[in-house]
């Protein structure tokens, strides 16, 4: 039918794609550990995940985790680990949604993400989701203790951690990390945000959540 009437096929379905803040795009985000930043555009296709590992658990697929917003009113938390099939960029979101005064307030915590975002890509000239992305993947401790024993005999015991349990630490100390350095300072959240998912996604011991994951990898070493 096109071609009988003249219209190149291309013209009659155009492809829209689909950018977090209707900027940042989900092309080529890939889940690697790489220093310094992974170079490329501001697409989430452009954004790569090399550590097999935790590939399954970050969610930046395009198919299935673009969105305009990060706030998809999803149900992840009806059944146990559904929280993993939800983008990253909205658990991040979530997450600074902590301590009391702070619940239930999505939409505060979406501009926060937004304006970090602007911030990281000012910085860095780099995708925002690649960073947030990368920010995760160094920032999840690899090996953690526990207590293993009962009653009054108690001993600690070096453990593997899981990829889940990986990006739940990480999104947790990311946005602990934020929280504290915006107290009582000048600066807003969303410029701390920033400034720990740089120095996160280089691997910099200026981040909170890499300074604690040092921490927790160091105790798990002394008792293996």
């Amino acid at each position: 039918m096109a071609a009988a009437i003249g219209i190149a096929p291309d013209s009659v379905q155009p492809h829209f794609e689909v950018k977090l803040f209707n900027r940042w795009s989900f092309d080529e985000v890939q889940v690697s550990i790489s220093f310094p930043f992974i170079h490329g555009s501001s697409r989430l296709s452009e954004i790569s995940c090399s550590d097999i590992s935790l590939a399954d658990y970050i969610g930046v697929v395009p198919a299935k985790h673009a969105t305009y917003v990060p706030h998809t009113a999803g149900r992840y938390s009806v059944k146990r680990f559904r929280k993993s099939q939800c983008p990253i960029v909205e658990r991040l979101t979530n997450s600074l949604m902590m301590h009391g005064r702070n619940n239930g307030k999505k939409l505060m915590a979406v501009r926060i993400i937004k304006h970090a975002m602007e911030i990281i890509h000012l910085l860095t000239d780099l995708n925002p989701i690649q960073v947030i992305v990368d920010a995760v993947v160094n920032s999840g401790p690899r090996e953690d203790a526990t207590r293993i024993g009962s009653a009054g005999v108690v001993r600690r015991q070096a453990v593997d951690i899981s990829p889940l349990r990986r990006v739940n630490q990480a999104i947790y100390l990311l946005t602990t990390g934020a929280r504290e350095a915006a107290f009582r300072n000048i600066k807003t959240i969303a410029e701390c945000l920033a400034d720990e998912l740089i120095n996160a996604a280089k691997g910099s011991s200026n981040s909170y959540a890499i300074k604690k994951k040092d921490e927790i990898e160091r105790v798990a070493k002394a008792n293996r």
